[in-house]
């Protein structure tokens, strides 16, 4: 197997279990809320054509879909794409969902308005080849919008999570980002790509909610960040 392959399977195995805590009844509304807000700020006005790289479940896609855009979003594992589908069944302005390479989304050039991911770069083998790519998909004036965190700063074999069947040495090693300590590390290739007016914002509405409702088992409480970057 191949690291993406190790790591699409290591996310099929995930997708139930990671689904049901995105639509946890208890916080669900607050969330919805919430990512509303954040993903109005960071898109332009609708309709936009958007592309959600590494959608999992689909929670960025159908939340960027219900304010009005056209989205479409792409995953290698197919255990997420099922999660995802299911939930467009019963949604309008649904997304689309195909599989495909977030490292190198299958488009034409200039075929999106904006590119957006959450909690992806941490898990992006060659995230330089990887932003590049999305550049060129992107429309003059377009944007990269993108959500994560600094989540294993002491390495991948330090945490409770288990990785260990999937993510192993060999995929570890692929990961420059999944135990960056800082989320300046992230932005830094957005920059580097050449991206104007790239910034780093804390996402301190989040943290509230994980604050109020706890965060996922083996994780810690943490401030999650939008990085932006414009062409």
């Amino acid at each position: 197997m191949s690291a993406q392959d190790r790591i699409n399977a290591y996310w099929t195995g995930r997708a139930p279990s990671y689904d049901a805590y995105q639509q946890r009844p208890e916080r669900l509304e607050a969330d919805e809320r919430a990512w509303s807000e954040i993903w109005a700020e960071a898109l332009p006005d609708s309709p936009s054509d958007i592309l959600d790289v590494g959608t999992g479940s689909g929670h960025v896609a159908l939340t960027v879909a219900r304010l009005g855009h056209r989205v479409t979003g792409i995953d290698l594992s197919e255990g997420m794409l099922e999660q995802a589908r299911k939930h467009a069944a019963t949604a309008s302005n649904a997304p689309v969902f195909r599989l495909g390479d977030a490292v190198a989304p299958d488009f034409p050039p200039a075929s999106f308005d904006v590119i957006v991911g959450r909690y992806v770069t941490w898990t992006l083998r060659e995230p330089d080849v990887a932003v590049a790519n999305w550049i060129k998909l992107l429309r003059p004036g377009g944007r990269l919008a993108f959500v994560d965190s600094t989540w294993f700063p002491n390495g991948l074999t330090d945490s409770a999570e288990n990785f260990a069947d999937h993510y192993d040495e060999s995929v570890r090693a692929v990961l420059p980002l999944a135990a960056a300590k800082s989320i300046d590390e992230t932005a830094l290739y957005f920059a580097n790509a050449g991206l104007s007016d790239v910034k780093v914002k804390p996402l301190t509405s989040i943290y509230d909610l994980d604050q109020k409702y706890g965060v996922a088992d083996d994780h810690d409480l943490q401030m999650q960040f939008l990085i932006t970057g414009r062409v």
